[in-house]
């Protein structure tokens, strides 16, 4: 089956292979500063993440991906919808905003109180109650279990994501085969 594809492959020579490694992990590393880019630009340790539940229905459903940022003087507002992330959890969170709360610090040198940090509670739109349970003793979100804003969606382009999540067969076939690929391709 494979017969024609592996005598293609010794015919290329050490240098054609050494050469198509490096331009598929250049193309790796790519991908991976323009993470790391989006990131720094969007003050968020994920810009894209995708919906993998259906407690947002009907503003997100299972496999949309989402655009955050998290501009780090920006306050939330109710109504605003935030991926967060509990200390433990491995899954962020898509959730609206349900209610706001700014605490108060003062200042020991001046004496005056400043609104310090903002305590949110959320709620999936598709659940019944809100996220206490979620928060794993925690009795709001604070400002550091924060992901991001959402500021955009891209509808169900997010499936792969999850296929490959569901079947890990299917991930591997497909790192494979592009791997097999990019040694084979002559150019």
């Amino acid at each position: 089956m494979f017969t024609e594809e592996l005598k293609a492959f010794k015919r290329l020579g050490f240098r054609h292979v050494l050469l198509q490694v490096l331009n598929f992990a250049s193309v790796i590393a790519s991908g991976l500063m323009i993470w790391k880019g989006l990131g720094l630009i969007t003050n968020s340790e994920s810009p894209i993440v995708v919906v993998l539940s259906g407690s947002m229905e009907p503003a997100f459903y299972r496999g949309d991906l989402l655009f955050l940022t998290n501009p780090a003087h920006e306050r939330y507002h109710t109504g605003d919808i935030t991926v967060y992330k509990i200390p433990g959890a491995d899954i962020p969170i898509v959730h609206r905003v349900l209610e706001t709360h700014d605490t108060r610090r003062k200042n020991r040198s001046t004496n005056i109180s400043s609104v310090a940090d903002q305590l949110l509670l959320t709620k999936g739109d598709n659940n019944y109650v809100d996220d206490i349970e979620l928060y794993q003793g925690l009795e709001w979100l604070e400002r550091r279990h924060i992901v991001g804003k959402v500021r955009g969606f891209l509808p169900y382009v997010g499936y792969v994501t999850i296929a490959m999540n569901d079947f890990p067969q299917l991930k591997y076939a497909l790192l494979g085969g592009l791997g097999l690929l990019a040694l084979i391709q002559r150019e």
